[in-house]
């Protein structure tokens, strides 16, 4: 078991049958997938009028109309993503209804937008927090960095410890936000009515840098789409809601939406009728906050308080969304196969870690300025969109059920009108920083592709082809003298049945050990062992049954048994182990065989051997 120290930091593992109960209600279900797209409305003006400023103050008033075309566009995407929850009540990401109605090169440029846009989702929302602490606490300013990797540890830990904790963790501050700016909306509202009156006030003067033209405009609008980042998490995450799954995600979609627009419309209108302008050191909703309920005032600071905590809590998204996405591609061998294990919380331990340590990257090379990495972005969630609901277009057609043109059409403006985005996005964002994402993307599926076909390259080598028959003898011998040898089975492979053809010389007993992961049928091991031994009484298998995620767990419980079943007998481990040509073949092969060694390195009555099997030159 583990330590007690971890299991404090993260809690009591998780049994594999408590997985139902760790799925949740839709109210609290809302805030962890929601989280991203709805704290983006403390920064999505923000970025659109840090641009429109370029060409002097008098032009900030375009940020009314910018708004309302992203509006516009919130709404098409939230009815073309209903419509994917509807198709795929299993989780419609990009990636796996591109994979299914474009082709496996469609499905893996998704993937990797989406891999980079959690990453950059990330580091965006802790760093945007940290402003909004220092906005209310100017003395902190220079501490920024620190704080957003503070925050980093803090948000990685909440999910280390699983979904019903992050649940519960994440429900009230997100609604405390939703709640913050509704009243900033009632007081703003009040006091155009009583007092201020429905003029708006000039913005600070300020000259022009630029000339205003249809690209610094184009810019400020691929600005203000950061609002939209975020949308697709409920699609991906349908998993994570209670029965029936698809119904109540499709009208938290809904609600999410109307959310998002509403609060988008308070904060860019209210910006607007007082004149407000970027400033560097405190944010356009701290301005806000500060004109209608009083800079000193206990609502200014539940306000700043709850900005900071939801855009805290916004990284949750891409913590939820990163690691699920990193273990598909681990299930399909695009990716390492550990990023695939699930942890003893039920999560997936090590996409969490890979996300906490390039997070902690990107805050430290932006030095906790979101104007660099918001420009890049909304490249990744654009091309996803522009590529699911390309693929829903296909899905319809090819179905041709009930309604499909009505269908087909909603999914196909949706996929043209995030086509156009995205195009814009990438001109007009290109020349500041939007290039690295546009390389970054081909090379990470190049990187995929790279993966996949070593894999699959490997498994030829330790593969036994169907039929062929690897027999496997032990010579009668005393059962109840010399030694035993146990052997780890991880998968029926040629290095599996060599490591059973040295135990079976050296030892007069031999124990194929074979836990049973979860979902995967134990017929075709038992048929390839009936095949290969028979029923040699010197040779056995053991399928052992894990009640939690682990699968090292149960096999070293199981020698912890034989051990003081057989205390004066000598236990041999033999550990299968493919030694590949290549070093990075090291990250793909054998990772399980390495921790189990660790896990029995504590037992000094077992002699461990490693039986090498070489891949082909």
């Amino acid at each position: 078991m583990k330590n007690s120290l971890q299991v404090q930091l993260l809690g009591k593992p998780i049994p594999r049958a408590a997985t139902e109960s760790k799925t949740l209600p839709s109210f609290q279900a809302l805030p962890i997938l929601s989280s991203d797209a709805l704290s983006s409305v403390a920064y999505a003006t923000e970025a659109a009028l840090g641009v429109l400023i370029l060409a002097g103050s008098q032009r900030l008033s375009l940020s009314l109309p910018i708004t309302l075309a992203i509006v516009i566009l919130i709404a098409i995407v939230v009815m073309s993503y209903r419509q994917t929850i509807a198709a795929y009540p299993q989780g419609g990401g990009a990636y796996i209804v591109g994979r299914e109605n474009l082709g496996v090169l469609a499905s893996l440029v998704a993937a990797a937008s989406l891999l980079i846009d959690y990453v950059l989702t990330s580091a965006v929302s802790l760093m945007a927090g940290t402003q909004a602490l220092s906005s209310l606490v100017p003395g902190l300013l220079p501490w920024e960095v620190p704080i957003a990797l503070l925050l980093l540890v803090l948000v990685g830990w909440a999910n280390l410890r699983g979904a019903g904790d992050t649940g519960r963790l994440f429900a009230l501050p997100t609604y405390a936000f939703v709640v913050m700016v509704a009243l900033l909306g009632v007081a703003g509202f009040h006091d155009l009515v009583t007092s201020h009156g429905w003029t708006p006030d000039p913005p600070p003067l300020l000259r022009a840098v630029e000339p205003l033209g249809l690209f610094l405009i184009l810019r400020a609008f691929s600005s203000g789409c950061s609002a939209m980042t975020g949308i697709e998490a409920i699609a991906n995450g349908v998993q994570l809601f209670r029965d029936p799954a698809a119904k109540r995600a499709r009208a938290t979609l809904l609600v999410m939406g109307l959310l998002l627009a509403s609060m988008f419309l308070v904060v860019s209108g209210l910006g607007f009728m007082y004149g407000i302008a970027p400033n560097p050191d405190v944010t356009v909703m701290a301005q806000i906050g500060m004109r209608l309920f009083g800079a000193k005032s206990a609502l200014f600071v539940l306000l700043q308080v709850t900005t900071l905590l939801i855009l805290m809590l916004a990284a949750n998204t891409a913590f939820a969304d990163f690691p699920r996405l990193s273990a598909l591609l681990a299930r399909d061998n695009f990716l390492p196969r550990q990023m695939g294990w699930v942890g003893d919380r039920l999560v997936f331990q090590n996409g969490i870690f890979a996300l906490l340590v390039v997070t902690g990257f990107i805050i430290l090379v932006c030095q906790g300025n979101t104007t660099i990495a918001v420009n890049l972005y909304a490249i990744g969630v654009f091309l996803a969109f522009t590529i699911s609901q390309g693929g829903m277009v296909v899905h319809w057609w090819r179905k041709r059920g009930q309604s499909w043109l009505a269908r087909a059409l909603m999914n196909g403006v949706g996929a043209i009108s995030t086509l156009l985005v995205l195009i814009v996005i990438v001109i007009s964002k290109f020349g500041e920083g939007a290039w690295t994402v546009v390389v970054a993307i081909p090379l990470l599926v190049m990187a995929l592709v790279k993966i996949r076909a070593r894999y699959r390259k490997v498994y030829q080598e330790i593969g036994i082809a169907p039929g062929e028959v690897s027999a496997i003898n032990v010579p009668a011998r005393d059962l109840k003298i010399g030694n035993i040898s146990v052997v780890w089975i991880a998968a029926w492979t040629k290095p599996t049945v060599q490591a059973l053809r040295y135990a079976a010389t050296v030892s007069d007993r031999v124990i194929g050990v074979w836990v049973q992961p979860d979902g995967e049928s134990e017929e075709p091991l038992l048929a390839a062992w009936r095949s290969s031994v028979g029923s040699d009484p010197n040779l056995e298998l053991q399928i052992l049954e894990s009640p939690y995620s682990s699968l090292i767990n149960p096999f070293a419980d199981y020698v912890d048994g034989l051990s003081k079943l057989w205390g004066d007998t000598t236990i041999t481990i033999v550990m299968p182990l493919a030694i590949p040509r290549y070093r990075f073949d090291s990250l793909l092969l054998n990772q399980r065989g390495i921790n189990l060694r660790q896990a029995l390195a504590e037992h000094q009555q077992l002699v461990f051997t490693l039986v090498r099997f070489y891949l082909p030159a």
